[in-house]
């Protein structure tokens, strides 16, 4: 699928060498993966206290990450006006974002929190409307622990950025590495030995966040790095720096809680149809997250590449380099859809779904896996490249329009005015997919995003 043509460059003028961009890639594409695996630890294992439970758990995830995306826009904002500020070889002022990055994170994830905690039932009532009461039941416990765990995960993503900005990506992953191996363990032992259900995954959650959020706030304490932090439990906001993050990250958050509230409109649609909808939802959901693992790791990387090339106002490599990780992301998600594909039935028998919800399962996951290997790349690897040059009003834009008119209003009629189902919803997010590339694609091409200024 030739998107883009190829830009003419002089290859001894580049700033990347395909072995640092493997090197920076390779532990993110790991971390990912490790990443990923908590989710779907949390669903497989769950799932061993029924259907009810995995239904429970996806629920309160949908809700969450409305706050959790959102919050994340901090760690976006952050991580580009740190990494053209690398671009220009000014460390100091790098140093200076990271610290407001994080303070900003946290004191937003504590409000998020507060609001949800303090209005659990409200929110839940208002989303989701009337649920079967031993989903209501898993939800509920669940609902507490991930939410005192956002600030931590705010915390955790925004750090993540700043060491992903330097190209220290292999710290990231160390982390994941260690956050994984706390939430699997923390699984077993509150969901096998206590019996805790949902609530016991969220428990297990909440402490490995935690952890992992206290080491890299001691890893990014070194200042032998080229990005480091001070007194950052010191409240010390400075105002420029705080209006260049929020530049990029209020249109980044916009965009992302909009996207989350579209989601769980669409997740409100799924509840009506019934368990066996919301269980091959939450199922699809977390084969299509594996699915996007390669994605996912090549568009962190690639704030990083493109990001620097902007600050050192090299746009032609910033172009260059964008056009080529559009490409390595295509053959990844081929590989991976196919192989997926390949092995569909046992991953899906290890969610230990029921003969309606299986049926169900099977016919969407085969339905996004083609989806994804042809259209995800540009629908979100380009916008993504337009953000980390600093032009995140387009996208802001598109994606909201194109969710409230496709994917949700669409969604509505195919699902249930149409009788369709689930299926009905899966093609209304398809078409979602395919207005965002058809702006997106003329965007990029059209050079506007080389004329954006971030620092």
């Amino acid at each position: 699928m030739a998107i883009m043509a190829r830009t003419k460059i002089e290859k001894s003028e580049l700033l990347f060498t395909n072995r640092y961009i493997f090197n920076l890639t390779l532990p993110l594409l790991i971390e990912t993966i490790l990443n990923v695996t908590i989710g779907m630890a949390d669903t497989i294992m769950v799932s061993s206290a029924g259907e009810a439970s995995v239904s429970g758990v996806s629920l309160v995830d949908s809700l969450a990450n409305l706050f959790i995306f959102m919050l994340s826009a901090f760690a976006t904002g952050g991580a580009v006006v740190a990494t053209q500020y690398m671009g220009r070889q000014d460390k100091e002022h790098a140093s200076s974002s990271a610290k407001q990055l994080i303070q900003l994170a946290f004191i937003s994830a504590l409000a998020c929190s507060l609001i949800l905690l303090l209005g659990q039932d409200f929110m839940m009532d208002l989303v989701f409307g009337s649920i079967e009461p031993d989903v209501d039941a898993a939800a509920s416990g669940y609902f507490l622990p991930i939410v005192a765990s956002l600030p931590f995960l705010a915390v955790l993503n925004s750090a993540n950025a700043i060491s992903r900005s330097m190209g220290r990506s292999r710290i990231t992953m160390v982390v994941a590495l260690i956050m994984n191996t706390i939430n699997i363990s923390g699984n077993a032992l509150f969901i096998y030995v206590f019996r805790l259900g949902a609530t016991g995954a969220g428990i297990a959650s909440l402490i490995s966040r935690i952890i992992a959020s206290a080491i890299m706030l001691t890893v990014l304490y070194n200042r032998n790095l080229p990005i480091h932090i001070s007194k950052v439990f010191k409240p010390s906001l400075e105002a420029p720096m705080v209006r260049r993050i929020l530049r990029i990250a209020l249109p980044s958050g916009v965009e992302n809680s909009i996207f989350q509230i579209g989601k769980i409109l669409t997740m409100s649609i799924i509840t009506s149809i019934g368990t066996a909808a919301i269980t091959a939802n939450a199922v699809m959901n977390s084969i299509a997250t594996v699915t996007n693992i390669p994605g996912t790791a090549i568009n962190m990387a690639a704030v990083t590449i493109v990001g620097q090339c902007c600050g050192a106002g090299k746009y032609d490599q910033a172009e260059y380099y964008a056009k080529k990780l559009l490409g390595v992301t295509y053959l990844m998600l081929l590989a991976i859809s196919v192989l997926i594909f390949v092995f569909m039935e046992p991953i899906i028998g290890l969610y230990n779904l029921g003969p309606e919800s299986h049926a169900l399962t099977r016919e969407v996951v085969v339905m996004i896996l083609v989806q994804t290997a042809i259209f995800w790349p540009p629908a979100f690897s380009i916008p993504n490249y337009l953000r980390a040059a600093g032009d995140v009003k387009f996208p802001m834009y598109v994606s909201i329009a194109s969710m409230w008119i496709f994917r949700v209003t669409l969604a509505r009629i195919l699902g249930l005015n149409f009788s369709m189902g689930l299926m009905g919803v899966c093609w209304a997010m398809y078409i979602d997919w395919y207005a965002r590339l058809l702006f997106f694609i003329p965007r990029f091409k059209s050079g506007r995003w080389k004329t954006k200024r971030v620092i």
